[in-house]
């Protein structure tokens, strides 16, 4: 009985059938290939990546301002209260 196992071309990514005993691939199975992108299609999701994050940020800390805010006024309101 002939054993086969199924291994990744490091090169291509295909999936291949190897039988062991002889020494030969039995089957082959092509895949789709992977998209390239270049380097400037890099830098500028990195660029817009940050730039959420920046806008994250800025939004996070203007909600905590806020808050500070209201709980002053809460808390000068109840002092007045007294």
């Amino acid at each position: 009985m002939a054993e086969i196992i199924e291994v990744e071309c490091p090169v291509c990514h295909s999936n291949l059938w190897v039988d062991i005993e002889k020494k030969t691939v039995v089957q082959h199975k092509k895949t789709k290939k992977k998209k390239v992108t270049s380097f400037d299609d890099l830098l500028l999701k990195e660029k817009e990546k940050k730039e959420k994050v920046e806008e994250r940020f800025l939004s996070a800390q203007d909600l905590e301002q806020a808050k500070k805010k209201k709980a002053e006024e809460i808390f000068k309101k109840s002092l007045q209260e007294k």
